[in-house]
């Protein structure tokens, strides 16, 4: 049982939450995440990108969306409360190293899993600029800690209502075209935005990181749920990734995969929050 410290409501449907977890605190790396399972003998698993460690307190900060079942029953917990499992950190860890200039670019709640990324990448030595894109102000994250990392902050909105009103592939593909261009890119958020990140990148031969967030059940490799298609390959998420070179990743079959259950999500959701349909 992993007990709950803080809880933090950064916008309408995203939730903070400090957990304590010593172990994975301990070992975790950037670009690593945790599979969550709210009670012992039942309910769905789910992946949570580790947004943050403290080892010293022995938490970690897991950083969601209430959008499914699941998500919605966490969000509905507060400090106190215990969660049952949470096994991990689990994936391979995002590649480090000084690289010259990196450019983040996170969409929505992919700004979450980006931080731990953006935070390694600025201990390593290299110079980050982080693109940070949102539908309005209100949906925007995390940004006083992307602020406190980045030698450039770009924030986009779909509304303007802060920062540029624009997609996140325009400044990219600005930074892209400057001399000289970016040593690396990272993008997080939703499957499409790292699509379009991607072929943005793509025509200046700029290598682009993307870490995707597919359909996964035991975290372990054993399922093949989170099977992609990277090149002529087929990749595990789970063990191979969660992080792929974003021009090999075939994003349409990861995106037509994505939408596999959403019927019984959609029942599950509907029946309520009062215990599972079983």
């Amino acid at each position: 049982m992993n007990k709950i410290r803080e809880k933090k409501q950064l916008s309408e449907t995203v939730f903070l939450m400090r957990v304590e977890a010593p172990l994975i605190a301990r070992e975790r790396k950037a670009g690593q995440f945790i599979i969550l399972q709210l009670c012992e003998d039942f309910g769905e698993r789910i992946p949570l990108t580790i947004a943050d460690a403290d080892p010293a307190a022995g938490t970690i900060t897991l950083i969601f969306q209430a959008v499914g079942k699941t998500t919605k029953k966490l969000a509905l917990m507060n400090a106190g409360e215990k969660i049952a499992a949470l096994v991990g950190p689990l994936g391979t860890p995002t590649h480090i190293e000084n690289f010259g200039t990196v450019v983040c670019v996170g969409g929505g709640i992919g700004v979450a899993p980006l931080h731990p990324i953006a935070q390694a990448m600025k201990a390593a030595g290299n110079k980050v600029i982080i693109i940070m894109g949102a539908r309005n102000r209100e949906l925007l994250i995390l940004e006083n800690e992307m602020r406190a990392i980045a030698d450039e902050l770009i924030i986009c909105t779909d509304d303007g209502s802060v920062g540029r009103k624009c997609l996140v592939t325009e400044p990219l593909k600005e930074l892209c075209e400057q001399d000289p261009k970016p040593d690396l890119a990272v993008a997080i958020g939703p499957p499409v935005m790292m699509k379009f990140c991607a072929e943005t990148t793509r025509p200046y031969s700029v290598p682009t990181q993307v870490s995707l967030n597919t359909i996964m059940v035991d975290g372990t490799g054993m399922c093949g749920g989170c099977r992609v298609t990277v090149g002529d390959e087929t990749k595990f998420v789970c063990v191979d990734g969660p992080e792929f070179d974003g021009h090999l990743v075939d994003f349409d079959n990861m995106i037509n995969r994505l939408s596999s259950y959403k019927k019984q999500e959609a029942h599950s959701c509907k029946i309520g929050l009062e215990g599972d349909s079983q």
